[in-house]
């Protein structure tokens, strides 16, 4: 399966743009115009997406970060990891980590990074199955 599915790194506004129903998934609130906003003010910020494509169709889809702290090093995070319901439990959301790990390498990162919801234990699953620890807490504090 995941033989017949092309990467393609999206890096420009434009080209991300096209992806917000995949996004919608996740974020189902969110508006076109604040897609676009967001991705104006995040594009800058070494925000990437990556896409797994089959038969002209994206089936996945996951943003990224490159960046530094203190604590680690150069760091890639995952953000928005999001496989089409059609195509999950058929190794797209593997190989979409496995291209994200390339990608790590290739910009010498030390380690990758994610946020999970608290309650999306298939989410929790699948990414101890990809290698990736529980290490603490992310904390939020709304202030609207």
């Amino acid at each position: 399966m995941t033989k017949l599915i092309q990467f393609n790194k999206l890096i420009t506004i434009d080209q991300m743009l096209p992806n917000l129903d995949l996004i919608r998934k996740l974020t189902p609130t969110l508006t076109q115009e604040q897609y676009e906003n967001y991705l104006r003010s995040m594009v800058p910020h070494n925000y990437y997406q990556v896409i797994a494509v089959k038969e002209n169709e994206v089936i996945g889809l996951s943003g990224y970060w490159v960046s530094t702290k203190l604590y680690s090093g150069p760091y890639l995070e995952i953000d928005n990891f999001i496989v089409s319901e059609k195509h999950r439990n058929s190794g797209v959301g593997k190989a979409l980590v496995q291209w994200m790990e390339n990608e790590a390498r290739e910009n010498n990162c030390h380690m990758m990074m994610l946020d999970a919801y608290v309650e999306n234990f298939k989410a929790h699953a699948f990414y101890c199955r990809q290698g990736f620890i529980a290490r603490g807490f992310h904390y939020l504090k709304s202030i609207d």
